[in-house]
């Protein structure tokens, strides 16, 4: 501010410019920032849209296996026996899942990253973290269908076909 208050005393005519790159950098970090954001809000909506997907596969898988299910409580199985056998399951398909992502998502990178001849940048840490959040956003969508299975009656089961 200073050295501008001086060139704009000293200067009638506006020949000169002046630039701080402090403000540059502070500009290229917010738009960093907003470009993390953006970035963050698709992932999410992906996450959603994912486990509204592992949700209704195992809903479906509940509906279909329904006689199953009343087989095994008849022949004892308890509620947490039917959760633990669809969240195994659950936890498979969205391993699966996860793993297909992160190869998809390592091979993509490396893909664009010769053909715009970009350095690609793939942490450890977040390959680490976008698979487990996988496998938790599977938990989580997987567990409704689980207890909706295991509270299913044994003989109302058995009737289905």
């Amino acid at each position: 501010e200073m050295v501008k208050r001086v060139f704009e005393m000293n200067h009638a005519d506006l020949d000169y410019e002046i630039r701080v790159p402090l403000e540059r950098l502070q500009l290229a970090e917010q738009k960093k920032r907003n470009n993390q954001l953006i970035l963050g809000f698709i992932a999410g909506i992906s996450l959603l849209v994912g486990g509204i997907g592992i949700m209704n596969i195992m809903l479906a898988t509940v509906t279909e296996r329904t006689r199953e299910i009343g087989i095994r409580r008849a022949l004892g199985a308890r509620q947490r026996h039917i959760t633990v056998q669809f969240l195994v399951e659950t936890v498979v398909l969205s391993t699966t899942g996860g793993l297909v992502g992160v190869a998809l998502g390592v091979v993509g990178s490396n893909l664009l990253s010769r053909w715009a001849e970009w350095q690609p940048i793939v942490s450890l840490w977040s390959v680490l973290v976008s698979f487990f959040l996988s496998i938790l956003v599977g938990i989580f969508f997987g567990t409704y269908p689980a207890i909706s299975a295991a509270r299913l009656d044994p003989i109302e089961a058995l009737r289905h076909e």
